[in-house]
């Protein structure tokens, strides 16, 4: 009778399938990077230490036992999968970003394939805040807020852009939470997209409506809430998208990477729409302009554009 019960639950599909199933369904959300680490580590050694990490601050939320099921290591490119036994535990583990492991800071991320809507439906996907992370020196918090349904993509990126430029072009519409420019793990260029949380939330959806469509370069953003759950603006909201489509499309023009030196100037947020309004304060304007531009080369004209509130001086 023995020999046939594990004979049935060897060979039969029926019995062993759906837990495999499961296991495949799950394994992208229970999964997380970890990368820099250092040469010594090893399957063995990362295992142990996010075991007793992750009771050291009440992350084991699946019952007593340890929370990792399986470590791979890249030694070449010094990164590590750890798979943990719950949806949970790999989204408590998301807390542990930064944290020192045999002397060197560590990257915990989500991995590539990780997919934030069906993960959406498995368990949590923010870490626990009862846990207790200054049991092992860290903050709430420390991982850079890029978790949550409002999380912007940010694809189509020219690869030649910088974080910094980035950056500039997203804080257009106010000061992040967090940023991260995807990059090659081995390369360590940019991989052309990126992920970003305001921290004045409301602006999500009107950066993402603002952005997304514009060419930049040879390269179409590509802009939404990384869940695809993006709304469309409100109408109290519209003016602020007006200026922010305003400033992005001032801002192709400066990140023209590359591009042959021209005669031309570009000096933004130089005016406002009221002095604009008054004759001799736009006149006293011009020629301040024409006095500091004659310092620099022979003025020839200058143009104003109103919509933008800028000058655009070209010299020779």
């Amino acid at each position: 009778m023995f020999c046939d019960r594990v004979c049935l639950n060897q060979f039969n599909p029926l019995v062993i399938q759906p837990q495999a199933m499961t296991q495949q369904a799950t394994r992208h959300a229970r999964r997380v990077y970890v990368g820099g680490l250092p040469p010594s580590a090893n399957e063995q050694t990362v295992a142990i230490y996010f075991n007793q990490v992750m009771a050291a601050i009440g992350g084991n939320t699946a019952g007593p036992g340890d929370a990792v099921l399986n470590v791979y290591i890249n030694h070449d490119k010094k990164f590590a999968f750890v798979e943990m036994r719950s949806v949970e535990e790999a989204s408590n583990a998301m807390a542990l970003d930064g944290i020192m492991f045999e002397g060197a800071p560590v990257k915990v991320r989500r991995p590539t394939d990780y997919n934030p809507s069906l993960a959406a439906a498995l368990g949590p996907s923010q870490p626990s805040p009862n846990l207790n992370l200054a049991a092992v020196g860290l903050t709430a918090g420390s991982n850079g807020g890029l978790e949550g349904p409002d999380r912007i993509f940010v694809g189509g990126l020219p690869y030649y852009f910088t974080e910094a430029q980035v950056r500039e072009l997203l804080e257009s519409f106010g000061p992040l939470r967090g940023f991260d420019l995807v990059k090659d793990r081995e390369t360590g260029n940019s991989k052309g997209y990126a992920f970003c949380v305001y921290q004045d939330l409301t602006v999500t959806d009107i950066a993402c409506a603002a952005l997304n469509g514009i060419k930049m370069g040879d390269k179409t953003l590509t802009v939404r809430r990384a869940n695809q759950g993006a709304s469309q603006p409100r109408p109290e909201q519209e003016s602020i998208l007006l200026q922010a489509q305003q400033q992005v499309q001032l801002q192709k023009l400066v990140y023209q990477v590359g591009a042959l030196p021209t005669k031309v100037v570009c000096l933004t947020q130089v005016v406002t729409a009221d002095e604009l309004k008054d004759d001799e304060e736009y006149e006293d304007i011009m020629e301040d302009m024409r006095l500091e531009a004659g310092k620099y080369g022979i003025y020839m004209y200058q143009l104003l554009i109103t919509i933008y509130y800028c000058l655009v001086l070209v010299l020779h």
